[in-house]
């Protein structure tokens, strides 16, 4: 490998809204250290309605389901492709100049832990790992969940070991909030005895967004305006925030199989709520589970966010009441886009294969060791 090495990230959250790509050069490194990841560009490809609508119909069992994500395994691939090869020509790019993509692919389902319906923990991403290298003639490292289920851990979250090489600091405790369709934290203890540790809060943009499009033409509250508009019921946030999974230890994740339309219906069928009470509540529940989490474990910290949830700035505000004695900024104070981070974590897992670097951390995922992650598969 050469001095710097090019990598390509590309991530596909729950939300569904598009495909995000990130081009990373990375220093030459033999050791667990990543400080050299530098964002050379960053792209957006969103989806049609008819793609979000695939991807989403698919989060919960349905008939013939089976062929229809099969078939969009494949239309995900080419979607991936043609986004990397237009991102390639904005760049003057070829494909010789990537080392490789890290490809996360789109999460259908995670089902992390044993129960009565699920004999086996699994956690299934499509998009055709074998498609995205012939068509974009890139080799590709992807399927970076299985190993780390495989080991007995839960397969998320992956990106608090990339967030504790670049985030890491020894002066204040910090924390990296990832608000997506699920929100995660990763905390980075000052203090070195501790463990750096993350998990997946509970909802974060997904079941507004589902409550915004049920109610409206479009698929999600620009800026929380209309969440703005209305008023939290106390009593609705505290039934929703008595949910199991909101006192759960760590290690813990989740995903839209759980908070889903089923769960919000749970509630809102018992109410005579305004819609827009019920979208402010949600936007509160976001807000105060991420807060609740982040408070349990520091006192003071700065606290970095990224994600879509970004742009919700109701949901950002309301983030700031709850974490005063903490200080919250966005990724871009650190001169990294925070639409990219995620991305850029995938690149780095890609570089980790590579250079035999572990992806996981046990005490975030529960796993039985570290490993590295992922497989590499050759156009």
């Amino acid at each position: 490998m050469s001095k710097k090495a090019l990598y390509i990230g590309l991530m596909s959250g729950t939300s569904a809204d598009g495909i995000d790509l990130a081009l990373v050069e990375f220093d030459a490194i033999e050791t667990e250290q990543a400080n050299g990841a530098n964002l050379i560009a960053s792209y957006y490809q969103a989806y049609d309605d008819v793609t979000h609508n695939k991807i989403t119909e698919l989060y919960n069992p349905s008939d013939n389901e089976i062929d229809r994500a099969g078939s969009l395994h494949v239309e995900l691939a080419e979607k991936f492709a043609a986004a990397i090869n237009q991102f390639l020509s904005q760049q003057q790019l070829s494909p010789s100049d990537i080392n490789a993509i890290g490809c996360h692919g789109q999460t259908i389902r995670h089902r992390p832990v044993k129960n009565a319906e699920i004999s086996a923990p699994f956690t299934l991403q499509i998009g055709c790992l074998q498609t995205l290298a012939v068509l974009t003639n890139i080799r590709v490292i992807g399927d970076f969940r299985t190993k780390d289920i495989a080991l007995g851990g839960q397969g998320a979250p992956l990106v608090p070991a990339f967030h504790q090489a670049i985030f890491g600091s020894t002066e204040k405790d910090v924390f990296v909030v990832n608000i997506g369709g699920i929100a995660n934290i990763t905390f980075l203890p000052k203090n070195a005895i501790e463990q750096t540790t993350g998990f997946d809060t509970g909802p974060g943009n997904a079941l507004m967004d589902y409550w915004f499009s049920q109610h409206h033409s479009t698929r999600y509250d620009e800026n929380g305006s209309w969440a703005k508009s209305g008023t939290v019921s106390v009593p609705l946030l505290q039934e929703m925030l008595d949910d199991k999974y909101f006192s759960q230890s760590a290690p813990k994740s989740t995903g839209r199989e759980y908070f889903n339309r089923q769960w919000l219906t749970s509630f809102t069928e018992k109410t005579s709520l305004p819609s827009a009470d019920i979208q402010a509540t949600l936007t509160a529940l976001t807000a105060e589970t991420i807060a609740n989490d982040i408070c349990q474990l520091s006192t003071k910290s700065d606290v970095y966010l990224c994600g879509g949830g970004v742009e919700n700035s109701h949901l950002v505000s309301l983030l700031n009441q709850k974490l005063s004695k903490h200080s919250v900024m966005n990724t871009h104070t650190k001169k990294i886009n925070s639409d990219s981070l995620e991305a850029m974590a995938f690149a780095w897992l890609a570089l980790a294969f590579d250079k035999n670097i572990f992806g996981n951390i046990p005490a975030v995922t529960g796993a039985s060791k570290q490993t590295v992650l992922g497989v590499s598969v050759n156009p």
